[in-house]
């Protein structure tokens, strides 16, 4: 299990109402111990099209106060193999193309139980250094598998209007499980990347397969994203304000359905003054978020294109971790961070073995702190039935 730095018992409070404590603006002393704020995190992982490359990957890079990584300058040399397993589905399609946009990508499988070689001929077109393979059926697998970095997980079925994350576990559970089995098998050292929902729950069932397996310090490999919560926070807080979005990073720690999305608006930067009222309204719109998306789809489907933006924005975060650049970002990961819970998403830093470091949630807001108190019962809950399906 990852251990955090300067865990405490329980999230540090602020008092007051009003979201004024800002995220990432350096090294705070507390009780002799360092907070999450660093410099380093204003516009954590925030991916930018460049002139040069026209790829996702490419990312400002401005001074200390920047953000994103340690700038070891330009892009750093191949990360090798990627694996995008559900690559035919309303994600696995335009995050494919993401993927295959960033310029350290050098070989991309394309996995999917059909539809998988007509997308690999398409994006193989696409005039970029990346060669592109799809593979189809359980057969091709381990094939698609093999010599592979980073793996991203977006398959199973999505959600439909009605539907919760819980509706879709019957279904995405055992799908998330096979291929969680497959990777341990051939490529136990890569870097999964979890996408298919239930997020809290697919998470646990995929570290029960590895620790099944006696693979050792897989937790520190097997991140959900979240980073979707982490988009929506940005795009909704700077269009609040009327802040330049590039420049807005909020941080969002628990997990990835309904009230376990918890956005610590107090946390913000650049720092805001939002009345009590908004910052509820706002925490309740990105909590609810999906459903947003799957009834203004009226049935046509789930958050997809905007889940496929953040999936390459993480992806593109891991590989540049992997290439010895530090990273960071939110991840759902398998932790000690909170009392009673085994998984929680919070920032880390990425590096070549994947989750390097995890940071204490910091300072908070009573309102913040309520959030985080109602969250553990229901993330527990996801969390327990997870690990009890991986065993059954």
């Amino acid at each position: 299990m990852m251990q955090a730095r300067a865990v405490r018992p329980s999230a540090r409070r602020q008092k007051g109402g009003k979201a004024v404590c800002s995220a990432g603006s350096g090294l705070q002393a507390g009780n002799g111990q360092h907070h999450v704020l660093r410099s380093v995190q204003n516009n954590v992982g925030r991916i930018e099209r460049s002139a040069v490359s026209a790829s996702v990957g490419a990312r400002r890079v401005s001074s200390t106060s920047s953000v994103g990584y340690a700038s070891r300058g330009a892009v750093a040399c191949s990360a090798g193999k990627v694996a995008v397993l559900g690559a035919a589905g309303g994600i696995g399609q335009p995050l494919s193309m993401l993927v295959k946009m960033l310029p350290s990508v050098k070989e991309l499988s394309l996995y999917d139980i059909q539809g998988t070689k007509g997308v690999a001929a398409d994006l193989s077109h696409c005039n970029t250094a990346c060669k592109v393979t799809g593979y189809v059926g359980e057969e091709e697998l381990t094939s698609a598998l093999e010599g592979c970095d980073l793996v991203i997980i977006p398959a199973g079925v999505p959600r439909k209007p009605g539907m919760t994350r819980d509706d879709l576990f019957n279904i995405n559970a055992g799908i998330v499980k096979s291929l969680a089995t497959a990777c341990a098998e051939v490529c136990p050292n890569a870097i999964l990347n979890i996408i298919s929902n239930p997020v809290n729950s697919t998470v646990p069932i995929c570290n029960e397969v590895y620790k099944a397996k006696g693979i050792t310090g897989a937790s520190a490999r097997i991140l959900g994203v979240t980073t979707l919560d982490i988009v929506r926070s940005n795009t909704f807080l700077a269009e609040e304000c009327g802040l330049d979005v590039d420049q807005v990073d909020v941080p969002v720690i628990g997990g990835h359905a309904g009230v376990t999305i918890l956005p610590l608006l107090s946390q913000m930067r650049p720092k805001v003054q939002l009345e009590n009222k908004r910052i509820e309204e706002l925490t309740t719109r990105i909590q609810n978020a999906g459903t947003e998306v799957v009834e203004a789809k009226a049935g046509a489907g789930s958050a997809t294109l905007s889940m496929a933006y953040a999936a390459a924005r993480f992806a593109e975060s891991c590989l540049r971790g992997l290439q010895g650049d530090k990273v960071y970002e939110c991840a759902y990961i398998e932790s000690s961070l909170i009392p009673d819970l085994e998984y929680f998403a919070s920032k880390v830093q990425l590096g070549p073995n994947g989750v390097e470091e995890v940071f204490e949630v910091g300072q908070v807001s009573d309102f913040e702190q309520q959030g985080i108190e109602g969250l553990i019962p229901e993330l527990k809950k996801s969390i327990a039935k997870g690990q009890e399906f991986a065993k059954n």
